[in-house]
């Protein structure tokens, strides 16, 4: 019985140490003199609304991101959102969408660190080629390095 309780505990604090051991930052940098970053989460979630970074311990999932300058819905409806999903378990993907209700409202851009430097977009702007304008079109950029981080940039 003690030696299988005592397998039990070393296998939970193991599963702690793996999920402890993913972590992600997104970085901001708004250019634009106005506006306030935010970083929304799957679920509603706000991480973020400022500059500077934010860390998690794990995955990130869901992201999206905007410069709220007033005008944009929660789910930046009205604004540029850059879209990301950053974990070890698959590829980190991240991409700009102007699919309405979402619109060019000021530059954006992200681009990975700490792992697949230099991959990212930029979207300067409203006929931005890189950007999602619907479904079927657009540019995903991934990243399969672990513990990736991305920065996302406003009037750049």
């Amino acid at each position: 019985m003690f030696a299988k309780l005592t397998i039990a505990v070393v296998a939970a604090a193991l599963a702690l140490v793996h999920v402890k051991a993913e972590t992600h930052t997104v970085s901001f940098t708004n250019n634009c003199g106005y506006g306030t970053p935010y970083l929304w989460g799957q679920n509603g979630v706000l991480y973020s609304s400022g500059e500077g970074s934010y860390t998690s311990d794990g995955p990130l999932l869901g992201l999206i991101s905007y410069l709220q300058n007033g005008n944009c819905g929660n789910d930046g409806e009205g604004c540029t959102t850059v879209e990301a999903t950053l974990e070890n378990a698959s590829n980190s993907a991240a991409d700009i969408t102007l699919i309405s209700p979402h619109e060019f409202s000021v530059t954006s851009g992200f681009g990975f660190y700490g792992g697949c430097d230099g991959a990212g977009e930029d979207c300067t702007s409203a006929d931005c080629p890189g950007a999602f304008t619907d479904p079927t079109n657009g540019l995903i950029v991934s990243c399969s390095e672990p513990n990736v981080n991305i920065a996302i940039t406003f009037c750049d």
